[in-house]
């Protein structure tokens, strides 16, 4: 196999082994936007929904079905106001800011921590600027459930009175408070009575679909490129070739007609040989021809 098949065939080897790649990129992005499809319509179906009972939609055992995420409950109780911790670095604000988590126990004896909203950092320290308590005595609450959020490793870790997720089974053990859930926890909406100040309220989810269609469609459109480019490539490296062969021949043509040309002088003819032996002073005998005609040519030259 000679060195052109070579290369080509490296050609076509990596151009599939790119559009693998992107195929598995493309396949990636379209999952991602599947689920973010799937975000939003549970938004659009639960964020503004009449407001349950806590124990319509969460289980004894504290778990809750995903499809009831954003949907709001209704719970009368009272904040555990002492056991209020910070979940840190919460972007808002354009900072890293501080969520404000309390226990929040209703009238049944459960326990379901309400993020109430963020504050901004201290400007020095590692701590919040101003955490506003929340209302004392019997309150009613109305919250949204969504799910605790993992540890990003087993050593992570905050310092005291902050947590570095909102981790429920970290929470628990940070508490101390029997009875936390924790399957949910509970973004508020409002309090009943309201607070003379509260925590700056969360932003409402997003309803930007993302970029994940767009990028799933442009790893497809890589994928046909990378073949079009060594398409490309092998098409114009044969057209070259060509070339180079026609200038070739064109160059051998001319080089044999100039040969041929050297090989037959233009004066190579009888007559003309005789004048230039004359020339030249030939000492070659003449014949009775050449005689006859040096001597006419004698009388008729002018003396």
């Amino acid at each position: 196999m000679n060195r052109t098949a070579l290369r080509w065939g490296g050609y076509i080897a990596f151009a599939i082994v790119f559009a693998i790649a992107c195929a598995y990129l493309s396949n990636w992005q379209f999952t991602r936007n599947e689920s973010r499809e799937r975000q939003l319509a549970l938004i659009a179906a639960n964020y503004d929904a009449a407001p349950a009972e806590l124990t319509d939609l969460v289980a004894p055992d504290g778990s809750f079905d995903p499809d009831d995420q954003w949907r709001p409950v209704r719970l009368t109780g009272e904040y555990l106001t002492s056991d209020t911790l910070l979940a840190r670095n919460r972007a808002h604000g354009g900072t890293a800011a501080f969520e404000v988590l309390v226990p929040f126990r209703t009238s049944a004896g459960d326990v379901l921590v309400i993020d109430r909203g963020w504050v901004p950092p201290a400007e020095s320290g590692s701590g919040a600027l101003a955490v506003p308590d929340p209302p004392s005595g019997t309150v009613t609450v109305i919250a949204r459930l969504m799910p605790g959020e993992p540890l990003r490793n087993a050593t992570q870790s905050a310092p005291p009175g902050q947590v570095p997720t909102i981790n429920l089974p970290l929470i628990a053990d940070t508490t101390h408070v029997d009875g936390v859930i924790e399957g949910a926890y509970g973004l508020m909406v409002s309090e009943d009575p309201a607070p003379a100040s509260a925590p700056t309220a969360l932003e409402p989810p997003s309803e930007d679909p993302g970029p994940h269609l767009s990028y799933a469609i442009q790893w497809i459109l890589f994928a046909v490129m990378g073949f079009v480019f060594i398409w490309y490539m092998i098409r114009t490296e044969l057209k070259h070739r060509r070339e180079d062969a026609e200038d070739a021949a064109a160059e051998a043509a001319a080089r044999g007609t100039a040969v041929g040309e050297a090989s037959t002088p233009p004066d190579a003819s009888p007559v003309a040989s005789t004048t230039r032996r004359r020339r030249r002073g030939d000492p070659r005998p003449k014949d009775r021809d050449m005689t006859e005609e040096d001597a006419l040519l004698d009388e008729l030259t002018p003396r």
